[in-house]
């Protein structure tokens, strides 16, 4: 086998793998397993992609957690209301109904 033939495959698998390795952070942890299972790759590279890809999407979520608090944080709620109140008219709907009542063992209808 030439070289440049051998790094052409080195560097495809490298790309497999990277790429599974960021499509894994957002997949279950059986979805990545199947995913890995067709790569030509070793029991325990295969349990530390996984693992790597659970830390991620934990550290990911994580972080979008704290991003989205960081922001709601910031926003004074009664400011917002009153913006809104001051932009739009409210119009209600409603429909009530009464509806009488199944007979139950021993009640008069």
């Amino acid at each position: 086998m030439e070289e440049k033939e051998k790094d052409g495959k080195i560097g495809d698998l490298l790309k497999k793998v990277l790429t599974t390795g960021v499509t894994a952070a957002f997949m279950t942890e059986e979805g990545v397993r199947t995913v890995l299972k067709d790569l030509p790759l070793p029991k325990d590279m295969v349990g530390s992609l996984v693992e790597n890809a659970k830390n991620t999407k934990t550290e990911f979520i994580g972080s979008v957690k704290n991003e989205l608090k960081g922001y709601l944080d910031k926003i004074d709620i009664s400011k917002e209301i009153d913006k809104i109140a001051e932009k739009y008219d409210f119009e209600v709907k409603a429909t009530i109904s009464l509806k009488k009542k199944k007979k139950g063992k021993g009640e008069e209808a």
